[in-house]
């Protein structure tokens, strides 16, 4: 084992010079083979013993991982290397594939220049390599391929030299579809996988060897020799023609750029400030004597240190000392420490420059997507927009009433760790709700609070999370506060498609608008100019505008219809569920002269009764998520697969068939999912394997709205009956 200590000082002099330095990710779909690629990579850095890797799966270094065999979370690694003779820093981020963990990898992208997508050769494009690569290819990052597990192809599944080659260009084909799909226009034709390019390359992670055309040009290897060998199971053979290591890192150092030639063109997509600006131009140019800016794309709570934010520095130079701003909470300070990670191991470093990858000891209240600034005034970076949301909720409670603090302090840690955890605490009933992207991310974080963290819980069975709508406008209604001194006329209308989907993509950002450019972006997304201007609040997509004119007083309460709207999109008034897609109009008001007559018990009923007796009488409508399921099992169980699909109201999309495989792909909603595994185990006789992915939000039949508002009030502690317009109107 070589020390770590000497290899992080080695480590730490070539990430001055940026030329040597590649800041990469691996992504894939779940199974594909990222960890066991990772471990090769790892072991020629001298990290761990080349007999170990592909078995250890180092990057997985957490006991839950190891036990169930999958990556959970992204995992940053700082490693060097020498090629040709000179000495070389890969900052690598190993990422999850199951898509119930997918914000790791949307975060680890904002970090990275480059990927190496890995392919299964058997199983080929599947959904989540779909969504990894459209990820990394909207932040810039520029792809190579590593088609995995090619073994299997010749060995299992008998194919000739021929059918091997046409496979692997079938995949390289439908991989060129992707890019040529998502890929930023300036780049569609230079990030294109071409065998000649030398930007692909294929083998057995786990076997640990792989080849490419440039490298089996240069070390004159004929493809059949690879064929050859490979039938007679000959894998050390491989290993000795052709290392995986060497092949995948050739091609890393060669078509991956380094962060010099890659912020270039990330920094106008990464961030909307001014590129001529002392800031824009120290990031363009990597300038390590600049002011340090960067992005925190992870957060690791340290039971020594505290917060740990790791972040990629696009500018200046992170030390000890160095006063750094947080950009959402306007706080400053002092760096305590700084470090470069080994996998688990954060090593203290003297200092880390820009174009690299930094662990920050010292700055507090940090979140993923967090701004972190030299200069105080420093223009944020884009948001991290997650592709998929939180649609599946647990009620959580701590067994022991002793524990409650530290549960709450418990969540409040994960879900800082974790973007994509959404924690709630309802005042009301004192129960705490937590939200995943699905049953196994919600498991995984019950097992973390109890084993881990040490916490007895008790959970509920699953809920899902619904929303509330309209289809057509509402009429305008008069709101008059309890005192009857205030008066505000508002009625409601279906937010413009194209304005609601720029919020979805993250276009437009939620929160009151701020400067031109949320007002231009409202424009050309299809709103009315008049309307842009006057837009007062943006959240969970629905909008608020101020279509009055010269009403006296309202810029006192302006605060107050602000929260009350917030408050009335919250929850909506059919299930108390949060309402999208919805635009309030304010038209008139008369408020009092006296600010005794308008405090907060009497603006904001005022507000929220009109807009939900507007809605009401528009007539509400409940949405559900929606999943995507890909079942591949043999032939002769796709009817039963089918008829399975179908029974918990699933719409067949596609049935597809390859060799003796078939492929059926279904839309269900969420509900109908749970214990959905053991249909398709007896549907297929257990031979059956499946995978899901977010497919947004849509409306729930008509026939079956009633009854679910009914159980999502009881389940609420409600009236069963949701209430009319009337009940909102004095």
């Amino acid at each position: 084992m070589v020390r770590k200590e000497l290899v992080v000082e080695e480590v730490q002099k070539i990430m001055k010079n940026l030329k040597y330095v590649r800041n990469i990710a691996i992504v894939a779909h779940v199974d594909h083979g990222k960890s066991t690629l990772a471990d090769s990579l790892v072991a020629r850095a001298g990290l761990i013993s080349k007999e170990l890797a592909g078995e250890q799966r180092v990057m997985d270094f957490e006991e839950l991982e190891q036990k169930r065999g999958i990556t959970i979370k992204s995992a940053n690694i700082s490693l060097g290397f020498e090629y040709n003779g000179e000495p070389y820093v890969i900052n690598l981020i190993d990422t999850p594939g199951h898509v119930d963990f997918g914000g790791h990898v949307t975060r680890a992208m904002r970090a990275v220049d480059g990927i190496i997508l890995v392919v299964d050769a058997v199983e080929g494009i599947m959904p989540q390599t779909e969504t990894v690569l459209r990820q990394a290819l909207k932040e810039k990052s520029k792809p190579t391929v590593f088609i995995n597990k090619i073994d299997r192809l010749i060995n299992e599944l008998k194919y000739t030299p021929q059918q091997t080659q046409e496979r692997l260009v079938k995949l390289i084909t439908d991989i060129n579809k992707l890019i040529d799909k998502y890929a930023p226009a300036d780049k569609k034709d230079e990030w294109k996988i071409n065998v000649e390019k030398g930007n692909i390359a294929f083998g057995s992670a786990f076997n640990k060897w792989a080849t490419s055309f440039a490298y089996m040009k240069s070390k004159g290897v004929k493809f059949t020799d690879i064929y050859d060998l490979c039938t007679k199971n000959d894998h050390k053979g491989l290993v000795e023609k052709a290392p995986i290591d060497e092949v995948v890192l050739t091609m890393v150092i060669q078509h991956l750029p380094n962060p010099q030639q890659a912020q270039v063109y990330r920094i106008p997509i990464l961030w909307h400030g001014d590129v001529n600006s002392e800031d824009g131009k120290a990031m363009l140019n990597t300038d390590p004597n600049a002011k340090v800016c960067g992005i925190i794309f992870g957060v690791v709570v340290d039971k020594h240190a505290g917060e740990v934010g790791v972040a990629r520095i696009f500018s200046g130079t992170v030390k000890k000392g160095t006063e750094l701003t947080v950009a959402s909470k306007h706080t400053s300070s002092k760096v305590q420490q700084v470090g470069i990670y080994m996998g688990p191991d954060r090593i203290p470093a003297d200092e880390v420059p820009a174009g690299n990858i930094a662990a920050i000891v010292g700055l507090r209240d940090l979140y993923v997507g967090e701004t972190i600034s030299e200069n105080p005034n420093f223009e944020p970076f884009e948001q991290i927009k997650h592709y998929s949301e939180p649609v599946v909720t647990k009620s959580i409670e701590a067994k022991n009433t002793k524990d409650l603090v530290k549960l709450i302090e418990v969540l409040r840690q994960m879900s800082k760790e974790d973007p994509t955890l959404k924690v709630e605490i309802n005042q009301e009933t004192g129960e705490h709700l937590i939200s995943g992207m699905g049953e196994l991310h919600l498991e995984i974080v019950e097992y973390k609070i109890s084993k881990e963290k040490g916490v007895e819980i008790e959970t509920s069975p699953p809920i899902v999370v619904y929303r509330e709508t309209i289809l057509k406008p509402g009429p305008e209604l008069e709101g008059k506060s309890p005192n009857k001194h205030n008066k505000f006329k508002i009625k409601v209308e279906p937010l413009e498609e194209g304005v609601y989907n720029a919020i979805v993509e993250g276009k437009i950002p939620e929160g009151r608008p701020k400067g031109k450019a949320v007002v231009e972006a409202l424009i050309e997304a299809g709103m009315e100019r008049d309307q842009a201007k006057r837009i007062l609040n943006i959240r969970n997509r629905c909008v608020l505008i101020d279509a009055t004119k010269g009403v006296q007083y309202m810029q006192e309460i302006m605060e107050l219809v602000l929260k009350a709207f917030e408050e009335a999109v919250d929850k909506g008034p059919l299930a108390k569920e949060k309402v999208v897609g919805v635009k309030v109009l304010l038209t008139d008001a008369i408020i009092h002269e006296d600010p005794a007559h308008r405090g907060p018990a009497q603006i904001m009923p005022a507000i929220k009764r009109p807009i939900y007796a507007s809605m009401l009488t528009s007539g509400v409508r409940l949405m559900e998520p929606k999943q995507i399921f890909l079942v591949q099992s043999p032939q002769e169980y796709a009817g039963n697969i089918i008829t399975a699909l179908q029974g918990r109201r699933g719409e067949i999309i596609e049935i597809g068939q390859e060799g003796e495989l078939s492929t059926v792909k279904a839309k269900l909603p969420v509900s109908e999912t749970f214990g959905m595994s053991n249909d398709l185990r007896s549907a297929s006789q257990g031979r059956a394997i499946w995978y899901h992915e977010y497919a947004g939000y849509e409306l729930v039949p008509t026939s079956l709205q009633t009854e679910l508002v009914t159980k999502v009030r009881e389940r609420k502690g409600e009236p069963k009956e949701p209430p009319t317009a009337k009940d909102f109107m004095d």
